[in-house]
């Protein structure tokens, strides 16, 4: 199929590409775009592919009087477990309710809010040719190791949804610019915050075209109209050239560049 990512993508910048379809666990050498949220597309990407409808879907395993096991395919979009988990009254996934993506890109980036990532709750995740338990993945902050494709994970969610927590965490975004964005663009360095390291070299605010660093969030990049990739490429170098001539600071990057 072909996507035009200038419309697909969150932050609106790409061209049009083709992308295949998997329907079914196979190997795949190229890279999953899932829901594009944190993904900036070259003019010139490796193949790309994206999971297909066969792997939008929650399964019930198991469930006792603690709580409940699940399947998820990595193509159900974060919103949809949320509201599955809340409906069931199941806690755990509260946080998924303002993170957008699809569970394959979250799971890649070990997505998470404030003190929750995805990875809390999880018992595996299969791949083509196997299921890795939890123990043996190495997740670290906004970091998950797995190279294969993840088809699906399986969790274990306590019954309980958490009202508080699920109001604490839907304001905890409220500050977040709006309009065509990455998310954040940076990882949080340990003990400090890229969106204050960018804003301490005097990049708040500054564009390259239509590629802007948020007023509200400097670690936000908006695409206020027509940013290409070169203008959000721009940017991003500049922010981390910056920073480190400043601070020291190595930036990393959260967005995802293909």
């Amino acid at each position: 199929m072909i996507i035009d990512f200038s419309k697909y993508s969150s932050v609106r910048i790409g061209e049009s590409f083709e992308v295949q379809i998997l329907e079914e666990p196979c190997e795949f050498d190229g890279f999953l775009i899932g829901g594009a949220n944190n993904l900036l597309i070259s003019p010139k990407p490796k193949k790309l592919g994206i999971l297909g409808k066969s792997f939008d879907y929650i399964k019930i395993l198991e469930q006792n009087e603690k709580g409940m096991f699940l399947e998820i395919g990595s193509s159900v979009k974060s919103f949809k477990i949320y509201h599955f988990a809340k409906e069931n009254n199941l806690k755990g996934f509260e946080f998924l309710r303002n993170i957008p993506g699809t569970l394959g890109g979250i799971l890649k980036m070990n997505a998470g809010l404030k003190d929750e990532d995805i990875s809390k709750n999880l018992i595996s995740i299969c791949t083509f040719n196997q299921e890795i338990l939890k123990q043996n993945i190495a997740f670290a902050y906004r970091f998950n190791p797995i190279k294969e494709v993840m088809f699906s994970a399986k969790f274990f969610l306590e019954y309980g949804f958490d009202s508080v927590k699920d109001e604490l965490l839907k304001n905890a975004r409220k500050n977040q610019p709006k309009g065509a964005s990455f998310g954040s663009i940076f990882k949080n360095p340990k003990n400090d915050h890229a969106g204050r390291l960018i804003e301490a070299v005097n990049l708040k605010g500054f564009s390259k075209n239509d590629a802007m660093f948020s007023n509200e969030h400097a670690n936000f990049l908006i695409n206020k109209k027509h940013a290409s990739f070169d203008d959000a490429l721009f940017l991003i170098e500049l922010a981390k050239k910056r920073v480190f001539e400043e601070f020291g600071i190595v930036l990393e990057e959260e967005v995802v560049i293909i």
